[in-house]
């Protein structure tokens, strides 16, 4: 039982950030936002809502381990496994400069994480300064939308109502499916004798990280490396910015030794790592292979720890 919760959990997370996915870039299009700034801020963020659901149900339900370990978790998956497996269906070539503010501001918000890791909890005005720095980077973009307004834009612009029940049932299903996968998760690692921060850097982080694989994975096949960057970098800002943020905000989180010490550095080699390979020309078929082969040796040795 406790498993067809799980599966139902992750079932209903797919398909909403689907659902979701799909009506709001619809409705971003219908206002002429450019590829990369949907990437980021539309289906990144929109494909982040199941990690913001899940670590705030999480840490309603006490489990912190789990909210803080399906962000951070996350953010090594986004990177590693995502953009790992798109370059290897098809390399990812991008200009630098059009991602380097974003790229830098990824690193800064991951340092920044650390920082307020440093004494083992995240506090209400923790999470105010998360979302304050979430505000800038949306402030900042939307001047950049309005500098640039027929910069790479999409060639349909009707707007279809269609969208508004993409997006309402989309957040529906997400709801649902957070609040079941958490219960069945927290259930499964205490049934297993799991820890709760494996559980929240592993299976709960990678099913929450679905929606953000399939739209990198079309976006690969439909050679949009711009959606596929975007998606991801706006995905690990609104990860730490926004998810941690709204969380601490609501439920101040309880940080063990081990996010400060391995997890968030971990995270920040994979930020970092990104960053070297765009300023090198992009991600080749080669080096999305070593991106996956490191994720996969991470998880086992996540297993085995």
């Amino acid at each position: 039982m406790i498993l067809l919760s799980f599966a139902a959990g992750l079932t209903a997370l797919i398909l909403g950030g689907d659902f979701l996915v799909r009506g709001a870039t619809s409705t971003a299009i219908a206002l002429r936002i450019p590829p990369l700034v949907i990437g980021m801020i539309v289906v990144g963020f929109g494909t982040s809502l199941p990690e913001l659901l899940v670590s705030v149900n999480a840490a309603l339900a006490h489990a912190p381990d789990i909210a803080l370990g399906n962000v951070i978790g996350s953010n090594t998956a986004n990177i590693l496994l995502i953009l790992g497996l798109a370059a290897v269906l098809f390399p990812i070539v991008s200009s630098f400069i059009e991602v380097r503010k974003d790229l830098i501001l990824v690193i800064l918000a991951t340092l920044a994480l650390a920082a307020l890791l440093a004494d083992g909890r995240l506090s209400r005005l923790d999470g105010i300064l998360m979302l304050t720095g979430l505000a800038l980077f949306l402030w900042s973009s939307i001047r950049q939308v309005d500098a640039d307004p027929q910069d790479n834009l999409i060639v349909e612009r009707r707007f279809r109502p269609l969208a508004v029940l993409q997006i309402a049932g989309g957040l529906v299903a997400l709801v649902f499916g957070a609040r079941l996968l958490v219960d069945s998760a927290t259930e499964l690692a205490r049934m297993a004798h799991i820890s709760e921060a494996v559980i929240g850097l592993t299976i709960v982080a990678i099913g929450t990280s679905l929606p953000e694989l399939a739209t990198s994975v079309i976006a690969a096949f439909r050679r949009n490396s711009a959606m596929s960057l975007g998606n991801v970098i706006g995905s690990n800002l609104f990860n730490i910015l926004g998810i941690l943020g709204v969380t601490a905000v609501i439920a101040p989180v309880q940080a063990g030794a081990r996010f400060l010490t391995l997890d968030t550095p971990i995270a920040l080699t994979a930020a970092l790592l990104l960053t070297f390979l765009l300023w090198s020309g992009g991600i080749s078929r080669l080096a999305g292979a070593a991106m996956l082969a490191g994720y996969v040796g991470y998880l086992g040795w996540m297993g085995l720890s």
